[in-house]
């Protein structure tokens, strides 16, 4: 299964699919203010689906302060639904970010989507 939602303020888009039962959403552009509440319901575990979700932030190209707060927000949410929330394929300046803010400590960070499947 897989969709593309319409890109919102700041050129986000979101595409939905799925690779052994674990929900894929990839987010592409820029995630910033404008788009924080976009993102953040993209990622929240739908209500009666599955609740472990792997953010490929492959083709993200900018984050802020906003972007991090989506993705605490999304992982609190997934464990509330007793699954997680991985985040895979940070461009070199994303990662920076949230290794700053120690975002990594707190939610899984690997290289690729496979790897945050199986991990």
């Amino acid at each position: 299964m897989t969709d593309e939602l319409p890109a919102r303020p700041g050129h986000l888009t979101v595409h939905h699919s799925t690779l052994d039962g674990v929900r894929i959403v990839a987010l592409r552009g820029e995630l910033d203010h404008a788009a924080r509440d976009f993102a953040e319901e993209a990622l929240k575990p739908p209500a009666g689906g599955t609740p472990r979700t792997v953010a490929d932030l492959t083709e993200l190209t900018f984050m802020d302060s906003s972007g991090i707060n989506a993705l605490i927000a999304a992982h609190r949410a997934a464990l509330d639904a007793q699954g997680w929330l991985r985040v895979a394929g940070t461009r070199p300046s994303v990662l920076r970010v949230l290794q700053i803010v120690g975002v990594d400590t707190l939610i899984s960070c690997v290289p690729t989507v496979r790897q945050a499947v199986e991990e």
